[in-house]
Order: structure tokens, then C-alpha cells, then sequence
């Protein structure tokens, strides 16, 4: 089944390793890859100069996305891709949620920083709002000149709080079978042992990844939750972590965090949010 992806660029090298590592990973797959560079200014109606400024800017950018367009075909002589570009004069988040609409696409794949390399926000500020924002279509983030290596290992964090919705998790089940990756849930103990409704929850997700290679693992609450995330990663050799974006969900949690605030999360793999 064909894919639609879309790949937001602001030119940067962060977007262009994105971009990079989607390619990659859908490289036996039927997709269509839509370059999309946003960008909204507000100017004076009255004002010549600032219209015939924004002229020039989307011309330039025009322009970039026709050469990036060119790039990603001649270093990707893949006859399963075809590649589209689409210029916005909204703003980031209202662009995405344009085209995620328009072109009925399937997932959105970004880097983790835009051009500014500033590392003070969870993912860079775009990336957050645009998983606030974009709420029925799944986002892959992709660290910063991350090399590709085939996912065989998925990490799922959770606490068996919630009970998840069959199709809800179909993105899950998608990328695992690109390459029949192993689905990791690791729950985080708050307590000695799972509660009933916990242990319920838990039962019914592995009904739902009954046709996969499933593994489940817990880890002690001995530490902060992206400190312990990011230790599950490590020893388990996870390739890609995927997460269920919902109310009160791990993804919440860790923004919540005071250590975010300062330095920020910065995953070491691949991070699919799942939108709820």
C-alpha cells in the first residue's frame, strides 16, 4: 500500500538528515515524499516594498525546494519513490495540518532542531507544537545526523494506565513490519507490582500485538523518566522508540519535567509520536 510522508524543511542539515533517514526507511515501499517549507510574514497591505519583498522570499524558497526536490531524486534512484513539493505562506504548524489533510498523508518525518541549532526546547519549539497541534497523523523525529540502521528492536514506553484502542496502534504495527521489528513495551514500576486495572490494560495490548514479535520489560522507578527511558534504549538496543501521545501520557510527563526546561530531552534514536 502506497505511502504519502511529508517532510517539512527549513533547509536546514537537521531537515535534510531527516529526510535522509525517511527515505531510508521506507526504501522497499511504495511512498510519495512531499517537501514542505512554510513560512508566514506579516506586512503592512500598503507597503510595495514588503510585497515585493515576500515575492522575492517565495521565489528563493521556491526555488530551494526544486533543488531539494532534485537532490533527494538523484541520491535516491529509487523507483518505488516519487517526490512533491509544496510551498505554504502559513505558518509551520498550519502548513503541516494543510497538506496532512490535503494530500491524506500518512506520516510526518522531521528532525529535531530547524536551523537555529537551539537546544533550550524539548525537540526544538517547532517540533512541539507541531505534536500539540497535528493530532490525527503520526510524527518520526529524528535526531540530528543520525546514521540509519534497520529498526529490529521498537521500544513502547508505558504504564498500562490506559487502555489502548486497537487502531490507534496501527502505526506501531506499520513500522514494525517494515522490517519484522520486535515490539518492546517497557513499563516504568511506580509500585512493587501492576494493579488489576494495570494488569488488564496489559493483557489487551498484548492481544493487540499478538501477531507481532513482542517482548515486555520493567524497569524500577529509580530515576527521572527520560533518564530511565533513555537507559532502556541503551541496554535493550533499541532502534526507534514510539510513544502514544494521550492525556497524562509519558510524552506529558517528560515535557513536565524541570530537568526539560533546562537542557531539554533529546532522544538518542528515532521517536514516533502516535497521536491518541
Amino acid at each position: 500500500m502506497k505511502k504519502n510522508i511529508l517532510l517539512p524543511t527549513d533547509f536546514s542539515d537537521n531537515a535534510w538528515s531527516a529526510a535522509v533517514y525517511a527515505l531510508k526507511l521506507y526504501s522497499k515501499e511504495y511512498c510519495t515524499f512531499y517537501f514542505l517549507h512554510a513560512s508566514k510574514m506579516v506586512v503592512s497591505t500598503m507597503s510595495t516594498m514588503s510585497n515585493k519583498l515576500i515575492r522575492v522570499m517565495a521565489e528563493n524558497a521556491m526555488k530551494e525546494l526544486i533543488e531539494l526536490k532534485d537532490m533527494a531524486e538523484n541520491s535516491n534512484i529509487n523507483a518505488n519513490h516519487n517526490f512533491e513539493i509544496i510551498l505554504s505562506s502559513e505558518d509551520v504548524q498550519s502548513g503541516i495540518e494543510t497538506a496532512v489533510n490535503k494530500h491524506n498523508i500518512d506520516l510526518i518525518v522531521m528532525g529535531t532542531k530547524g536551523a537555529t541549532g537551539a537546544k533550550e526546547f524539548f525537540f526544538g519549539s517547532h517540533t512541539v507544537k507541531i505534536i500539540k497541534k497535528v493530532r490525527h497523523c503520526p510524527v518520526l523525529i529524528v535526531p540530528d545526523e543520525f546514521d540509519f540502521v534497520e529498526p529490529k528492536q521498537i521500544g513502547f514506553p508505558t504504564d498500562f494506565s490506559r487502555c489502548y484502542d486497537y487502531k490507534e496502534l496501527d502505526p506501531l504495527r506499520d513500522l514494525a513490519e517494515l522490517y519484522d521489528s520486535k515490539i518492546m513495551p517497557v513499563c516504568i514500576l511506580s509500585k512493587e507490582k501492576l494493579t488489576g486495572i494495570q494488569e488488564y490494560n496489559m493483557a489487551l495490548l498484548e492481544s493487540h500485538l499478538k501477531n507481532h514479535n513482542t517482548s515486555f520489560h520493567f524497569m524500577p522507578n529509580y530515576a527521572k523518566k527520560t533518564l530511565e527511558i533513555n537507559d532502556f534504549i541503551e541496554s535493550a538496543d533499541v532502534n526507534i522508540l514510539a510513544m502514544i501521545n494521550y492525556k497524562h501520557s509519558f510524552i506529558e510527563t517528560i515535557v513536565k519535567e524541570p530537568v526539560i526546561h533546562k537542557i531539554g530531552f533529546h532522544p538518542l534514536i528515532p521517536f514516533l509520536v502516535i497521536p491518541a
